[in-house]
């Protein structure tokens, strides 16, 4: 990356990995075929490749997609455009599976399997011969714990992925399952993505000192909290804030508190003549590892990397953080329970299966 605008970021070691990130991670759910997934507003490979390009000239390295992310083709243009424009080498690569469907389930394809499969349609779409960071997407609990960590190694000792990482999970699930992993001889997750921003801190109760404690990456997703902290609430309103609706269901019902934690975050940003971005962005920063900022446009780069050179004095923390109230859990951590009709969950042990009441 030698002469690049990016040569002066502060790369992070990623927990207990050897994995050197930027301190901004580019997120790419908002890459791929707007007719084949969740999302309507997500852009085409144009505009995708315009975007990496951006992020990589500015000192990104770290990238984050899924294959849940508009039926993979998120993966498929972040695979095209970072073949084309950085060494692989140069680049630290992050992409998620999700969990067995009822169907799998049906079959009786195992956690293993199911693993084994999605990591290889990932690589299949990236065009990669591993990812650096495989991301268990959310807890699965119609499938032992013990047969992801299992699937997640062998994945790890084939050489398809360098580490593994976890998502949308409580701290306590994440310090057994860990646990277990350190039993079994498997590897360990070395990062954790949550729901974490400036209008959503639930992540500091049990989540964040475990991470500090043990050493685990945080690398929060929602990081601007789908737009709602760069800008004032209804000024300059983006396709997204019209069309997400998943993002409404996540802050429109706390849409009153939070508002006044986003007019401080646009006081400060007048008084430092700064973007609001670059103060929201700053304070999370300066907290976790490397937080997930969506990109969809170039312009969206400039301001996370100059985010990461803001730092904030601990009176301008304090005042951000003054008004907030805490928040029901909501989106995926608020689905992250057993069903009404299961009475236990399976904590599987090798040939011995410990079984936990819920």
């Amino acid at each position: 990356m030698s002469g690049r605008k990016g040569d002066n970021m502060n790369y992070r070691k990623l927990g207990t990995s050897e994995l050197l990130v930027s301190p901004v991670y580019m997120g790419c759910m908002g890459f791929g075929d707007a007719g084949r997934g969740q999302h309507s507003w997500t852009i085409d490979e144009e505009h995708t490749r315009a975007v990496i390009r951006h992020g990589l000239e500015s000192g990104i390295n770290f990238f984050d997609t899924a294959i849940a992310y508009q039926s993979g083709t998120s993966e498929q243009y972040v695979g095209r455009a970072l073949a084309d424009f950085a060494r692989r080498e140069d680049v630290v690569v992050a992409t998620k599976f999700l969990p067995r469907t009822p169907e799998e389930i049906e079959r009786g394809v195992t956690g293993q399997q199911h693993i084994a499969n999605m990591i290889d349609t990932s690589l299949h779409n990236l065009g990669m011969e591993y990812v650096d960071l495989y991301i268990y997407h959310m807890w699965d609990w119609n499938t032992p714990i013990y047969d992801i960590l299992d699937g997640l190694n062998r994945v790890v000792k084939a050489g398809k992925a360098r580490y593994i990482g976890i998502s949308n999970c409580f701290a306590w699930q994440l310090a057994k399952a860990n646990a277990q992993a350190e039993q079994e001889g498997f590897a360990k997750f070395v990062s954790v993505q949550g729901h974490y921003n400036l209008i959503f801190r639930e992540e500091e109760r049990e989540m964040v000192p475990f991470c500090q404690e043990d050493n685990i990456a945080l690398t929060p997703y929602s990081a601007l909290a789908g737009g709602r902290l760069s800008r004032l609430p209804g000024e300059n309103s983006t396709r997204r804030a019209a069309e997400d609706a998943y993002a409404k269901f996540k802050y429109d019902a706390t849409a009153d508190e939070d508002n006044v934690i986003i007019r401080r975050v646009a006081e400060l940003a007048s008084a430092r003549g700064v973007t609001m971005t670059e103060i929201a962005l700053a304070w999370l920063i300066s907290r976790v590892t490397s937080p997930v900022v969506g990109a969809t446009k170039p312009e969206h780069i400039d301001g996370a990397v100059k985010a990461a050179e803001l730092t904030l004095t601990e009176e301008e923390s304090s005042y951000l953080e003054a008004p907030y109230v805490p928040h029901p859990l909501v989106g995926v951590m608020a689905q992250n329970k057993p069903a009404a009709s299961m009475k236990q969950h399976v904590w599987s042990t090798g040939n011995q299966k410990i079984r936990e009441e819920t």
